[in-house]
């Protein structure tokens, strides 16, 4: 994990792979269980932050509920993640207006670039990806006001051992980060 914390681009969390987040400050993402009340509080109970990601199937409304579950379980250190929206059986999309809906709870709203370019349920049984777009909807994501960014990136993503159809090169990351650092700037 790369975390940007106290940089001249302001409250801006990078969140970049391989896809691990561990030590002390979080605790963990929480994704497709999103919505289980109990996996919420005992999450909220070990008292660190605690990354929601909103479930392809949840309007970003609907993540209030899961924000206040951690919160209401004694709390505050919540985060959430947009991850897209399922759109037919075998693809995401991001609307970009649920950030700052999200961030009207009062959280920091993380966008999950990677992962909402994948493409799940395709004819060969495996999820595929849109690595093409990373850029993007990172872009996007940042001009709309998006907190922090995932990426999940590696050396060489055809043979990753999960998500490789979705990632971002790894020797692509700097130049795409210097990009986003401009257009945090610019939009300040």
């Amino acid at each position: 994990m790369i975390e940007l914390k106290n940089n001249p681009t302001g409250n801006f969390f990078l969140l970049a792979g391989p896809c691990v987040i561990e030590g002390e400050e979080m605790a963990m993402r929480i994704a497709f269980l999103c919505r289980q009340t109990d996996l919420l509080v005992a999450a909220a109970k070990t008292g660190k932050t605690i990354n929601i990601k909103k479930g392809q199937f949840l309007s970003p409304q609907a993540m209030q509920f899961a924000a206040d579950k951690v919160v209401e379980a004694g709390n505050k250190n919540v985060m959430l993640t947009e991850r897209g929206t399922t759109f037919g059986y075998q693809d995401l999309v991001v609307d970009y207006r649920g950030i700052p809906e999200m961030q009207s709870f009062g959280y920091p709203v993380i966008l999950d670039v990677t992962h909402s370019l994948q493409q799940p349920n395709q004819t060969s049984g495996v999820t595929g990806g849109m690595p093409q777009l990373i850029e993007t909807v990172a872009k996007a994501g940042i001009a709309v006001g998006a907190d922090g960014i995932f990426i999940e990136t590696h050396e060489n993503p055809a043979v990753a051992k999960s998500d490789g159809a979705n990632m971002l090169k790894l020797d692509l990351l700097e130049g795409l980060l210097t990009k986003l650092v401009r257009i945090r700037e610019a939009i300040k």
